[in-house]
């Protein structure tokens, strides 16, 4: 009975920690295929700093292999032509997408143009996308 006891109140006090725990809503869905020279340069110049700044903080990246299934959560994303494609995912719905990647230079703009459509208390706690 004690072993029960104790496994009771590690299931409870796991409930609680989970509950205080905030759930990431943003993503960053990154549409890939192995043929494609614009993602390898994607992963190059972007790839290694996107994760350290506020941007991947606020919406971590998940690279998606289109040569592959897509894993059943994001199903809903429709009309992926191009690779690299970016959608920034919200909730379960798409909030918006970039299409190609145009560079270093033109891709962080573009992005917090995007991350400005989530809600102000998503995009950053003192309300700043700014990588």
């Amino acid at each position: 009975m004690p072993k029960f006891r104790f496994l009771l109140l590690v299931a409870v006090a796991a409930t609680g920690l989970l509950a205080v725990t905030p759930a990431r809503a943003a993503e960053l869905l990154m549409f890939e295929s192995a043929a494609c020279e614009w993602c390898e340069r994607w992963h190059e110049e972007i790839g290694p700093a996107y994760g350290k700044t506020r941007y991947g903080r606020v919406a971590p990246l998940r690279r998606i292999d289109i040569d592959r299934t897509v894993p059943a959560a994001y199903r809903a994303v429709r009309g992926i032509a191009y690779t690299p494609t970016f959608v920034l995912w919200y909730r379960g719905r798409e909030i918006g997408r970039l299409v190609g990647y145009p560079g270093e230079d033109f891709f962080w703009p573009l992005l917090e143009r995007l991350l400005d459509k989530l809600p102000a208390a998503q995009a950053d706690p003192a309300g700043r996308t700014k990588g």
